[in-house]
């Protein structure tokens, strides 16, 4: 139920953020970095349980082997073990700083919100997805006291996590129609949405030299992160013609933007 190599991917983002954030002096913060990875680990698993819960109608009919609707777990049960798990993550984020606590208390209540009723929501959904991604790297950062260096990277993630979930939408148009759910694209139409996700990108293309300005990243992450910028923006030219390629376009693009961070760090 909790997924948990989703939960260790979300865990490893945080540990990339706090190397952006502390760059070669990472070693100095062990501790930091296994506590954050673990608190994101949880808080994590916790939102996939609750997931689960507020989808265990949903889940009876189209996958009806998950945990809940399979009998292996009763709902209060989950329910229980997802607050639980929640739990454990804010207690924990004590150990770390106050702001490691304000976040992982925030997006605890977010994860309860959007699994009740933000993800069957146009655009709020997505909001929240983006702003999730994003605030991986930024509570990585916060765990070795420099939120301000991850705060480009928190940015970037959520503007282009943002306009990658609007294409996926738009890929998914007809089946959402049948389920009679009501995301953008369907509501506000391919053409408006395709418009607005490509503004996210772009935004994020635009906000991508920041880091040499403000973190002193050189050259090296200025090169990786011009062709990250290409990949996204020929991801953009082609979100109403082939949106899953598209969509495969920006996740690409966000992986060599995030391997230009991870350069610009070590290399400042």
């Amino acid at each position: 139920m909790i997924r948990p190599l989703n939960c260790f991917m979300a865990g490893i983002a945080v540990a990339i953020g706090c190397l952006v954030g502390a760059g070669s002096e990472i070693t100095l913060y062990g501790a930091q970095v296994a506590l954050a990875f673990v608190v994101c680990f949880v808080v994590t698993a916790g939102g996939n349980a609750i997931n689960d819960f507020y989808d265990a109608k949903i889940d009876a009919v189209n996958k009806p082997h998950r945990p809940i609707p399979s009998g292996k777990i009763s709902p209060r049960s989950a329910f229980a073990f997802a607050i639980g798990l929640f739990g454990i993550g804010v207690v924990l984020s004590c150990f770390i700083n106050p702001i490691c606590l304000l976040i992982a208390a925030v997006n605890s209540l977010l994860l309860i919100g959007y699994a009740y009723k933000l993800k069957r929501t146009a655009f709020w959904g997505n909001m929240s997805v983006g702003y999730l991604t994003g605030s991986t790297f930024l509570f990585g950062g916060a765990a070795v006291n420099e939120i301000a260096v991850t705060f480009v990277l928190f940015l970037l993630a959520m503007l282009a996590t943002l306009g990658r979930e609007i294409v996926k939408d738009i890929e998914d148009v007809k089946g959402d129609k049948k389920e009679g759910l009501v995301t953008l694209p369907i509501s506000a139409g391919v053409k408006k949405s395709t418009t607005i996700a490509s503004a996210f990108v772009i935004m994020a293309v635009i906000l991508s030299p920041l880091p040499i300005v403000l973190s002193n990243f050189g050259m090296s992450y200025l090169t990786i992160v011009t062709l990250a910028d290409v990949i996204l923006l020929l991801g953009i030219t082609i979100i109403e013609k082939y949106p899953a390629k598209s969509s495969s376009f920006l996740k690409g693009g966000m992986v060599v933007a995030l391997l230009a961070f991870i350069v610009g760090a070590m290399m400042r």
